[in-house]
């Protein structure tokens, strides 16, 4: 091919992304806030009908939502369960493709954080909350057959215990994040390589065009922020619970209504200073900080506990990880359908509604990175941390299960005080104990922050930076829907929020799927015009 020839071509393939759109030109100042039409505005009045209508009637939207919930679940299982494992060797072979090298943000463009602070951003939105929920309830439960045992394994047997890692492991490892790194990763090459605004709608132009200007992505940004809002309330909600079961735990303060609505309250108003100072001074920050308390928290169960032992559990949930991932992965003539069902599907589903809120936030902060070293950060390093982390506290506690040890001996009474159950038989209860609700707050407050500023850009049309009213109105939105649903509903209006949460996983697990065609494209596109912009 001639020089001649490779300029044309150049300007074929830069004329195929190239649009006549203007981050934020659908935009309406109004109150301080650069408000996208008709996003925001579509997305508050869903949210609104929904608060008030599960407000009025808790146990018929619960009930309601839990059927849509149960039938998506038990109809689409194949769906979720052939999703997942797509989405994992899709991240995997980007990584052995020459695609790989491509930077986010270009040849020149450089990482805006710390290796260290941008993956202690990641984990901290990811999941840090949920582990400190289920790093001990979940294989406690599965050795006890609390609901199910995995693979149809005989629980309170050595063989049970040894499955009860690897299946809790499975869980939390390479699927959810590859679901994050597919909508982060199309997030971010969108935005940084192709100049299009950082909103969900972007990731679809090769497959729509100038329409996803339209329309079809206004529908698709209203259901992420939906979905978004949705997630951190019911978590907020949820996890003001598990602080309160602590907070009684350690200094009998009655874990009742009000005492939650304070925690609520209190985490709100930490996440608005938060959102105020911007990622540097109130993300980046709360998460170095999360991720000290956490390696503390860590190296004390490891050191205090029986650590010859949880050094053993480690290698044992790895090794019981990599034997039964396969097993666990399909769908087909499975005889643990109550276990499969109410863990597996429910996971995958959860993980894919979550996924707008992570992935944004992860390609938020992830500028200079190439997609190599983008993929193998997001979806192996923290799946290697997570191992440790289960095997330390879900290790002790499954070792306290299986040697007649503490209040788990008898299986999972209450979620919310498990991980102080397993505290409570080490050296420096309260001392741990306290670590423990603290992080937890901490955790939570970074999930709300984290989940503001990308609902922030949703809703001003991809800015980047949106007005501080824009982050303080969502930040207290989250806390004000969480409080109001646990003081008006109690736990049956939390449950139908994380019902209809779930139930949008179903159709937003089409929406990933053909993301990742779109991405795809998008990436062999980029590729092919580096190659020729080098020749």
């Amino acid at each position: 091919m001639s020089e001649t020839q490779s300029e044309i071509k150049i300007e074929e393939l830069e004329a195929q992304y190239e649009t006549e759109f203007e981050v934020g030109q659908d935009n309406v100042q109004m109150l301080g806030m650069d408000l996208h039409n008709p996003v925001f505005f579509f997305s508050s009045l869903l949210i609104l009908v929904f608060v008030i209508g599960t407000l009025l009637f808790p146990e018929s939207a619960n009930t309601a939502l839990g059927d849509t919930k149960t039938w998506a679940i038990n109809n689409f299982d194949w769906l979720f369960m052939v999703a997942g494992n797509f989405f994992v060797l899709f991240c995997l072979t980007l990584v052995v493709l020459p695609f790989g090298r491509i930077r986010l943000g270009g040849d020149d463009a450089r990482p805006e954080f710390s290796t260290l602070s941008w993956f202690a951003m990641l984990f901290a939105a990811g999941m840090g909350i949920g582990l400190m929920f289920w790093s001990v309830a979940e294989p406690v439960a599965y050795y006890t057959d609390w609901y199910g045992t995995p693979l149809g394994v005989e629980a309170n047997t050595e063989a049970g215990a040894h499955m009860a890692m690897g299946a809790t492991m499975f869980h939390w490892g390479l699927h959810p994040w590859a679901i994050y790194a597919v909508v982060a990763l199309s997030l971010a090459f969108f935005a940084y390589n192709k100049d299009m605004p950082l909103t969900i709608r972007s990731a679809f132009y090769p497959l729509l065009g100038d329409r996803v200007w339209g329309w079809p992505g206004h529908i698709i940004d209203t259901v992420a922020v939906v979905a978004t809002i949705f997630g951190l309330a019911t978590s907020l909600g949820f996890g003001a619970k598990q602080a309160g079961g602590g907070l009684e735990f350690l200094f009998d303060i009655p874990n009742q209504i009000n005492t939650q609505i304070a925690i609520i309250i209190g985490v709100t108003a930490v996440a608005i200073f938060s959102v105020v100072r911007g990622l540097d001074g109130g993300v980046k920050l709360l998460s170095n900080i999360n991720m000290g308390i956490a390696a503390v928290l860590l190296l004390f169960v490891v050191l205090a506990g029986s650590t010859v032992a949880i050094l053993g559990w480690m290698g044992t949930t790895l090794v019981s990880y990599v034997e039964n991932i396969f097993s666990l992965s399909n769908w087909v003539g499975r005889d643990d359908e109550t276990w499969y069902h109410g863990w597996t599907v429910f996971y995958w589903a959860w993980w894919i509604s979550w996924s707008p809120f992570v992935g944004m936030f992860i390609a938020r902060v992830s500028r200079g990175r190439t997609v190599r070293e983008f993929i193998i950060a997001v979806l192996l390093i923290p799946t290697l941390i997570t191992v440790v982390w289960m095997g330390a506290f879900g290790g002790s506690a499954v070792e306290q299960a299986m040697n007649g040890v503490g209040a788990l001996t008898e299986g999972i009474d209450d979620v919310s005080l498990a991980m102080f159950q397993m505290l409570e038989n080490l050296p420096l209860t309260n001392i741990t104990s306290f670590l423990g609700i603290v992080l937890v707050l901490v955790f939570f407050v970074t999930s709300s922050d984290s989940g503001s500023l990308v609902i922030d850009s949703i809703t001003a049309g991809g800015k980047l930076d949106a007005p501080v009213p824009q982050r303080i109105f969502w930040a207290t939105m989250e806390g004000v829907i969480a409080g109001a649903l646990l003081f008006g509903g109690g736990e049956q209006a939390l449950g139908a929020l994380q019902a209809g949460a779930i139930s949008v996983g179903l159709p937003f697990t089409v929406v990933l799927l053909l993301m990742c065609v779109s991405l795809f494209k998008a990436l062999n596109h980029e590729h092919l015009l580096l190659r020729l912009k080098a020749a």
